[in-house]
């Protein structure tokens, strides 16, 4: 089984919350970790744009991937929420056991 490190960017430390109590909650992914005060500049809609936000990364497994985004993108206040998966490609077995014990 494949394992994933799910990265998603919120506007605040409240919205990763809920994003991540919605994540773990239904299972999607088995630990959701926030960190808040990152600074980010982006272009959006042709303009460039600056912007304190909050990091959410979920622990989960490949097949569940699909789902999980789906879930965050229609939850998340933003009209394109950053959502993307990076592969684990190893660590401590019982660690990525546990991700996929904890995950449906």
């Amino acid at each position: 089984m494949g394992h994933r490190l799910v990265y998603v960017t919120a506007p605040s430390a409240e919205e990763a919350e809920r994003l991540g109590r919605l994540a773990v909650e239904s299972r999607l992914a088995a630990c959701a970790n926030i960190i808040p005060g990152m600074r980010s500049v982006y272009w959006w809609q042709g303009k460039l744009e600056s912007a304190e936000e909050t990091v959410l990364l979920l622990k989960t497994t490949a097949a569940l991937v699909g789902e999980l985004t789906q879930a965050l993108t229609d939850a998340h206040s933003y009209d394109c929420p950053c959502v993307v998966s990076l592969p684990i490609e190893g660590g401590n077995p019982a660690f990525l056991k546990w991700i996929e014990d904890e995950t449906r």
